[in-house]
């Protein structure tokens, strides 16, 4: 999982991304990539966030096999009474090693899960929340890029 990676291995990372990105589009080594990328709707290193957050989804509504790893905050007894049991967060469990512990799926997941928006965890569907989830982090991949829609029937 990319979640919580050092940022020399995500700098590695983004470098074989834009090395295949070059590649695919026939470019040279000296050439821009954003644009390429943009085109490609291909998410920088620190945004693969999609697919941990998809099997925390699935585990969650129950369309994956059930991670016994996943709780929500209101459905632990002792916690039904806090404030935080009415919001649908997952339960963050401890871990003692911070290079190898807080980058386990059982921790990562639930941490993802919390970072995102209201709107985006309580979609309707998998599709919904996989459309939602891809917006938000390819705007927080390229957040000076601006895209046009075409409006049919408009100039």
């Amino acid at each position: 999982m990319l979640v919580g990676l050092p940022a020399n291995l995500l700098n590695r990372l983004q470098s074989v991304i834009n090395a295949a990105a070059r590649s695919v589009a026939g470019l040279r080594r000296s050439d821009h990539i954003t644009d390429t990328l943009v085109s490609f709707h291909w998410l920088r290193a620190p945004e693969h966030k999609f697919k941990p957050a998809v099997i925390v989804y699935r585990g969650i509504h129950g369309t994956a096999s059930r991670y016994n790893l996943l709780h929500r905050v209101s459905d632990i007894t002792p916690r039904r009474r806090l404030h935080s049991s009415t919001s649908s967060e997952l339960v963050i469990p401890l871990s003692r090693l911070v290079t190898v512990g807080d980058r386990s799926f059982a921790v990562a997941g639930p941490r993802l899960c919390n970072t995102l928006p209201e709107d985006i965890t309580s979609a309707p569907s998998l599709l919904v929340f996989r459309r939602k989830l891809k917006t938000r982090l390819f705007r927080q991949s390229y957040p000076d890029i601006i895209v046009w829609h075409v409006v049919p029937g408009g100039p």
